[in-house]
């Protein structure tokens, strides 16, 4: 019988390819997630692989990993942001990033992370700490309009912050069907057939778990922990993901002009210290998007560490 509840890797066949992975090499799966990625890893050479998860299920279900590929497999349950902390700076070949939410995690409903079914709005990817419910029921309506538009763009984001005030001064608001209804009563429903609430959760489960926030920290730890020629795969799936791994290759890669002539490059951090595999993206096959609807928006970019330093401009 199949498992509904498995995780699909997105773009796997590309990411793999991407790093090329080598006998002896020591690679790193930042999500490990239910461990797509880091099976194919072992799977491609003798290799060696850290999966690091914030997630406790992520690491539960990952045990009999652990078991099967003792010792060149270790799992560590942390956030990818502090990789090279949590590694303790070991030097690596390479890094896999399949950003957001996991497959497993949308379709517990009891996780809040789906509007599809009923359950607590929660988010929380490390089940700790603020969650999704805490934000809509605790912010004021400017904050709350602020979140939905930077991190959902989506424009209609002061009408669902004022209904959202005036919902919750009736009854909190504490379930994923209580917001999307809410919300799908405020927002048309658009041509393309996309749920009104898939920006609006998009945006807080952003928040929930400051995922810009931790893919920025991730990057630079991938820059500090990868040797030269070591590669970094970054999936993504969606426009504010994309552009910030976009903007970091970009920049670690000579793109981002000099701020004054005079000024040695060295002292600015901009010798370039990754190549570019590639200028544009790689996207997934109708095929894949066939079998996992999930590929639709995933977009791979992949770049290789070079001699120079890492840059010296980090991450808040």
């Amino acid at each position: 019988m199949a498992d509904n509840n498995a995780h699909i890797p997105v773009l796997l066949r590309e990411v793999i390819a991407g790093l090329a992975p080598k006998d002896g090499g020591i690679y790193v799966d930042g999500t490990f997630g239910r461990g797509g990625y880091s099976r194919a890893l072992l799977a491609s050479a003798n290799t060696t692989v850290y999966g690091i998860d914030r997630d406790p299920e992520a690491i539960k279900a990952g045990q009999r990993m652990v078991k099967e590929f003792s010792p060149r497999f270790k799992l560590i349950h942390g956030s990818f942001g502090n990789m090279d902390k949590l590694l303790e700076d070991e030097k690596v070949d390479g890094v896999a990033l399949d950003i957001g939410v996991s497959s497993p995690q949308i379709n517990d409903a009891t996780r809040g992370f789906s509007f599809q079914a009923d359950g607590p709005l929660d988010m929380r990817m490390s089940k700790s700490g603020t969650s999704a419910a805490d934000i809509v029921n605790g912010y004021d309506e400017r904050d709350l309009a602020n979140i939905i538009f930077n991190y959902g763009e989506e424009r209609f984001s002061r009408r669902i912050a004022k209904k959202i005030i005036e919902a919750r001064a009736e009854n909190r608001i504490e379930s994923t069907l209580q917001l999307a209804n809410l919300v799908r009563k405020t927002v048309p429903r658009s041509a393309d057939g996309i749920d009104p609430a898939t920006r609006t959760f998009q945006a807080l489960r952003i928040v929930v778990n400051d995922e810009l926030g931790e893919l920025k920290r991730g990057l630079i730890a991938a820059e500090l922990m990868l040797k030269p020629e070591g590669r970094l795969a970054v999936v993504s799936f969606h426009s504010l993901e994309d552009r910030c791994v976009k903007e970091f290759m970009r920049t670690r890669s000579g793109g981002a002009a000099k701020t004054s002539r005079h000024i040695p490059a060295n002292d600015l951090g901009c010798e370039p210290s990754f190549r570019l595999i590639s200028k544009k993206p790689q996207t997934s096959s109708p095929d894949d998007i066939q079998n996992n609807p999930r590929a639709r928006s995933a977009k791979l970019r992949i770049a290789e560490r070079t001699n120079a330093p890492a840059f010296k401009e980090q991450a808040a």
